[in-house]
């Protein structure tokens, strides 16, 4: 029942220091206006937990929903080349907070952690919105979902 649950599926930028990564994530929402909050749901063995906990900042990028191949890409930690600026070969942009984000991406939202909530074999990271974007031309473009992909996370 739970893999039923409609989920989008993202890219999630984390960064300590020099040291970047992106994954795969689909556990992702808004969770406040004022301020602008996201929460993400990251697994505590993972990289990127590692790196959000010490960086303080994450990213979350939007894939279009006809790239959902690259997202495969990500489903281990991304080998990062700093001098060429890639994670797992794709370029990237550090956000203001410092997190990357994949040029490929439709659309970004760049966060400063606020608190983290301990869930076991999660950690929920609240994130406070301090820049977001479009790319040119693709407010209108579809944004890729779990059900998408035959990849399912959850259960």
């Amino acid at each position: 029942m739970l893999w039923k649950l409609p989920s989008g599926l993202y890219l999630l930028g984390s960064r300590a220091g020099e040291r970047r990564n992106l994954m795969t994530l689909n556990w992702v929402m808004q969770v406040s206006l004022s301020p602008k909050q996201l929460a993400a749901s990251v697994e505590r063995s993972a990289v990127s937990h590692g790196l959000i906990v010490e960086g303080r900042c994450f990213s979350i990028a939007l894939v279009a929903r006809d790239n959902k191949e690259v997202v495969r890409k990500f489903v281990k930690p991304a080998e990062h080349d700093p001098e060429a600026r890639t994670l797992a070969g794709f370029a990237y942009r550090d956000g203001q907070s410092g997190a990357p984000i994949p040029e490929f991406a439709i659309g970004f939202l760049d966060c400063e952690l606020r608190q983290s909530i301990d869930l076991g074999s999660h950690s929920l990271f609240v994130g406070e919105v301090i820049d977001a974007g479009f790319a040119p031309g693709a407010e209108g473009a579809e944004v890729l979902r779990m059900e998408d992909t035959r990849m399912n996370y959850g259960g």
